[in-house]
């Protein structure tokens, strides 16, 4: 597959509104270490490999291990994942598939059970910006494999 256009460059001001978004997450106060995990499972249902990509190159330069990243799509089964973590991605999974269904009582319990409210909003937040890095990406058919990431130091 072939890149149509790159995003960055036809609307430099979408591009900065997505880049906006993105630093009210990163300004949120949420581990990063959850963030990545939410970012990656989004990008799983989406199918977004770019995305794909990217975060699970930062999570492994955050220190995450292959073992969870290799799990995540089966997250409810393995035991290596925190009950905040797991609240985490069953509130991901239900706001990514939001079309095909509702967001649950139950989801939304388990999610206050480990998030204040407004911890739920911001992660909810993390969740509507990956969806909208998945679309860019998709839609344009953003070229994989050169992302190298910032935090490589960090190890």
């Amino acid at each position: 597959m072939h890149q149509r256009l790159d995003y960055k460059l036809a609307s430099p001001e979408a591009y900065h509104a997505m880049l906006h978004t993105e630093q009210q997450v990163r300004r949120s106060g949420l581990e990063m270490s959850l963030l990545e995990l939410v970012r990656t499972r989004a990008s799983q249902i989406n199918g977004c490999a770019w995305c794909l990509d990217m975060h699970t190159r930062d999570a492994r330069a955050r220190g995450e291990t292959e073992q969870r990243l290799y799990l995540l799509s089966a997250w409810r089964d393995a035991p290596c994942y925190s009950e905040r973590e797991r609240a985490a991605l069953a509130w991901t999974e239900a706001v990514t598939r939001i079309a095909a269904h509702e967001v649950s009582d139950e989801v939304y319990a388990g999610a206050r059970a480990h998030f204040d409210e407004k911890q739920l909003v911001d992660l909810t937040l993390a969740i509507i910006a990956i969806n909208g890095w998945n679309r860019m990406n998709i839609a344009f058919r953003t070229r994989i494999g050169d992302y190298a990431s910032p935090n490589a130091a960090l190890r």
